[in-house]
């Protein structure tokens, strides 16, 4: 008997096959890690833990991926109130994290990629995007074109203009409003450690174009399964959707 799953992209149950027979890719959005763990942290590992063990009882190998964010604006303030540099609060609140999946028996996630580890990655995808035309520099920061993607919208049927969510305030004007960050440029007061260089100045990622350079290097172009929290499918998964299907065409 074959597997159905529920597509939140068409609305409905199908069956499940994947792009490779017998394999089985998954990205699941993980923590920003700025404040210790909570119980909704845990809810994707879990049910995608389970997920996995009931595959490869059905006899696939299966790749299971869940990203730490440790490279956003929210640990700005936090590091500074707690007098912590950035990578000493994220290491620490990522220890917790892992310490709670541990607790929970959460064992079968095999990569916890970092943002701050896939930055090239990250520069690569955003280049690759301005050469397709879908991307822009707007005074160090880069910003996704969405325009340039028909399909924009077709995750949460809502229209570009709708867009919002952005948890930084931009530096350089945008040609549309609904127009999202790829790359912010660094502001003098954020401290060293969170500038990296770029062709477009130093900066750091936005966080939409992290998940899918983590996502694209370890799974590859295409995979099987995307998983995240409900919270997540405007503005962040929509915009993986349009940035990654851009970049690589599929």
């Amino acid at each position: 008997m074959g597997i159905r799953v529920y597509n939140s992209l068409t609305n409905r149950k199908e069956s499940f096959e994947p792009v490779q027979p017998g394999k089985v890719g998954i990205y699941l959005c993980g923590p920003t890690v700025y404040k210790p763990s909570h119980i909704g942290h845990a809810v994707g590992p879990i049910i995608f833990d389970a997920i996995k063990r009931y595959l490869v009882y059905r006899g696939s190998q299966v790749n299971c991926v869940v990203n730490i964010t440790d490279v956003e604006a929210k640990l700005l303030p936090e590091a500074a109130s707690k007098g912590m540099t950035v990578v000493a609060l994220a290491e620490e609140v990522t220890q917790n994290y892992m310490e709670a999946m541990a607790a929970l028996h959460v064992t079968g996630i095999d990569h916890f990629p970092k943002a701050s580890e896939h930055i090239g990655d990250i520069i690569d995808i955003t280049q690759r995007l301005i050469d397709k035309g879908a991307a822009y520099e707007s005074n160090g920061d880069v910003y996704f074109n969405v325009t340039a993607d028909d399909d924009y919208g077709k995750l949460s049927n809502r229209q570009p203009d709708d867009q919002s969510g952005q948890r930084d305030l931009q530096s350089g004007p945008k040609r549309h409003p609904g127009d999202f960050a790829l790359w912010k440029a660094a502001k003098p007061e954020e401290p060293d450690e969170v500038k990296y260089e770029s062709p477009w100045g130093m900066g750091r990622p936005g966080w939409h174009i992290e998940c899918s350079a983590m996502a694209i290097k370890i799974l590859g172009e295409t995979f099987d399964i995307h998983g995240g929290g409900l919270d997540l499918i405007f503005p962040h998964h929509e915009n993986e959707i349009a940035q990654s299907e851009t970049c690589t065409g599929v």
